[in-house]
């Protein structure tokens, strides 16, 4: 399928900022899944962008001004093609060995809770079949865990998440994380868009998503918010261990006063979409 992406996101201050460095991680990569034909990021007012490959694999650019200004805007467009793979991620860069994907981080960290939730999915499951397993513990989080906007937030933990029960993709995404991690599964957050309609409606986010590693298989996604595995309409861009290490900016900057975010992405089917 070919997938186009636009992406613009703009930070507003009221007051003027004196300095700004983000990290942009917006550039889907190649895999045996996705072919990227087109993309370009631009800030104006922000000169050359820097890039560069971070630990995870992820292409990472690094946007400076250096001078005041008061907002920040960053435009990103391309074209991807993918292929459907059932959800086998083969062909990545994966520059850490699996069992790094063990490690916990503050908002993957699981409580007894989610703890159970795996342990739950482990005992359902046949002896020794972990994709089984998985695919009980992404139907179980997203029972325990409804989507709803305005509840949580970018520093919402997997704990957290789970004792609100409700929550964005990016909150079912650390539950899971955390669940399939104290089960001894190693497991990823992933960043990237989602194909939602052929035509391509305006949202006000991405898409988040976990990959986790199933023995024989390999790189599975688990996408818990639509309770699927990661399909052709699905753009995969950055991976972490949580949200902060896949994030699609991540900097800081001085002065400003408050701040205020609106973010616009439009993910459509190119015409002629069906890839050779």
């Amino acid at each position: 399928m070919r997938i186009t992406v636009e992406h613009e996101t703009i930070y507003t201050y009221e007051t003027p900022v004196s300095y700004t460095i983000q990290s942009l991680r917006f550039t889907p990569q190649p895999y045996d899944g996705q072919v990227v034909r087109t993309w370009e990021i631009e800030a104006p007012g922000a000169g050359f962008l820097h890039a560069f490959t971070d630990s995870f694999g992820n292409l990472t650019h690094t946007l400076v001004i250096d001078r005041p200004h008061e907002e920040v805007v960053i435009r990103v467009r391309g074209i991807v093609d993918t292929l459907e793979s059932n959800g086998l991620v083969a062909g990545a860069l994966e520059p850490f060995p699996p069992f790094f994907y063990l490690r916990e981080t503050p908002q993957s960290r699981p409580d007894g809770a989610i703890r159970a939730l795996a342990g739950a999915a482990r005992t359902a499951a046949e002896e020794g079949d972990d994709l089984q397993c998985l695919h009980i513990l992404m139907n179980s989080i997203r029972d325990a865990v409804d989507y709803q906007t305005g509840e949580t937030h970018a520093h919402t933990t997997a704990v957290e998440a789970l004792a609100n029960g409700a929550g964005v993709c990016q909150d079912h995404a650390h539950v899971f994380i955390a669940g399939a991690r104290s089960i001894g599964i190693p497991a990823r957050y992933v960043s990237g868009y989602l194909l939602h309609t052929d035509t391509g409606e305006e949202t006000e986010a991405a898409h988040a998503w976990a990959e986790a590693l199933v023995p024989d298989l390999g790189w599975v996604g688990f996408d818990v918010a639509n309770r699927v595995c990661a399909t052709d309409n699905y753009v995969r861009v950055g991976v972490g261990l949580d949200y902060w290490e896949a994030s699609p900016v991540r900097g800081m900057r001085r002065g400003g006063g408050e701040e205020a975010l609106s973010v616009a992405v439009r993910v459509a089917r190119a015409d002629g979409a069906a890839q050779q």
